[in-house]
């Protein structure tokens, strides 16, 4: 027999000096929450996921058909299912919105008053859906940076409660966007 000791003989002496020194184990796990990201084209919900995950704004390309993103925090994980926006695609939400825990509503505040009429359309829909009309909605007047854009009164979203958070907010500048999910 080796006149040294063995390594298995340290390993649980140093992870209780360890221990003992720290105070404390690995960091506790972060919860996860289920969202679904759901908007018109051009609306903004590539750019406001990818400005809370800190990617480059220049890589960004639009979804078509779905997307997921697991979006960090501090104290939760956020795992947003983005859906496309296109009129064809629009059809098939429904199929994405088991397992939500809550939705984020992203609609173009500078858009045309036929796109907004179409906006409010498919959120009075999602609002009415047996799988989301329980949830938390996050609804986002986004694209405040251009001339045309309208204020959230403005938008007339008026068949929507008080139970749902509503706010006029810049995915590209994005200091605003971060506010809303912490």
């Amino acid at each position: 027999m080796s006149s040294r000791p063995h390594w298995r003989l340290y390993f649980p002496l140093s992870w209780q000096c360890f221990r003992a020194l720290c105070c404390k184990g690995p960091p506790p796990a972060r919860p996860e929450y289920d969202l679904v990201c759901i908007g018109l084209t051009g609306s903004g919900k590539t750019s406001l996921l990818s400005k809370l995950c800190s990617e480059n704004p220049d890589s960004i390309v639009s979804t078509t058909g779905f997307s997921i993103k697991a979006v960090p925090f501090q104290n939760a994980i956020l795992n947003v299912k983005e859906l496309g926006g296109a009129d064809n695609i629009r059809k098939y939400w429904s199929r994405y919105y088991q397992g939500s825990q809550g939705v984020i509503f992203v609609l173009d505040s500078a858009s045309s008053e036929d796109d907004l009429e179409t906006a409010r359309n498919e959120l009075h829909s999602a609002l009415q859906h047996p799988q989301l009309c329980t949830l938390p909605f996050l609804i986002l007047a986004n694209h405040q940076d251009k001339p045309a854009a309208r204020s959230v009164q403005e938008v007339c979203l008026d068949k929507v409660t008080a139970l749902y958070l509503i706010s006029c907010t810049c995915a590209a500048i994005g200091n605003d966007v971060i506010f809303f999910f912490k």
